[in-house]
């Protein structure tokens, strides 16, 4: 009998440290990560950079179906899918149904058979993170997360990655975006953004790196203690 890979779900808010909290937790257990969200703003930054708007739906579906069947998985270390522009728009392709449906079974995939690792070994699990991970696309993985912090502190956050990334842009608009995003997530009417009942939730808003992974990391080793 094939015994299940483990998987580890984790949702949240942008810029509350679930990316993060997901990559150190791939990095310490062998497993493949995947952060969902980046398939979102690949699909906006297809459609943007096609001359297209990412909120007709016919054209971010089509965008979304290319990339089901051309996934490239180093196309989505692409700077351009880090702009604020990019995140705007993901969550207004995500919120349109077909591109929903178009980008299920690739995570799905994703999930059940991790790809090998950077250096060619073989997974152990998958990671993954995004808006609806441990509700929908992974409602059975062992160990799920709900990572959030106050908005404020969010908004700031990603302004200093921004800026740091060389964007011109003010807070005030790093703020307003993330609160229109915030209710875009949680009221879109598929799979919206949600904490899942069997959730462990992580409010990161005073707490350092380490500290969110060592919590973290305790939660893990009691699901998966083999790992």
């Amino acid at each position: 009998m094939t015994t299940p890979t483990p998987i580890i779900a984790i949702d949240g808010t942008a810029a509350s440290g679930k990316g993060t909290l997901a990559r150190r937790l791939a990095d310490a257990l062998g497993f493949a990560y995947l952060d969902t969200g980046t398939l979102y703003r690949k699909v906006a930054v297809d459609v943007l950079a096609a001359g297209g708007d990412p909120a007709d739906e016919a054209t971010a579906i089509q965008a979304a179906q290319n990339l089901q069947k051309n996934l490239d998985l180093q196309s989505l270390k692409d700077p351009a899918i880090r702009t604020a522009q990019a995140g705007k728009y993901a969550s207004v392709v995500a919120a349109i149904t077909g591109v929903r449906t178009a980008l299920i079974d690739l995570q799905r995939g994703f999930a059940a058979h991790p790809p090998a690792l950077a250096d060619g070994s073989p997974a152990k699990g998958a990671i993954l993170d995004g808006r609806d991970i441990t509700t929908f696309i992974c409602p059975d993985a062992p160990v799920k997360f709900y990572v959030d912090a106050a908005v404020d502190t969010r908004a700031a956050r990603r302004h200093k990655e921004l800026r740091g990334n060389g964007e011109a842009i003010e807070f005030e608009q790093v703020l307003d975006d993330m609160k229109i995003r915030d209710a875009r997530d949680m009221g879109r009417k598929d799979a919206p953004m949600m904490i899942a009942p069997d959730a462990i939730v992580i409010d990161t808003t005073t707490m350092g790196v380490e500290a969110v992974v060592a919590l973290a990391m305790e939660h893990v080793r009691k699901a998966l203690p083999d790992r």
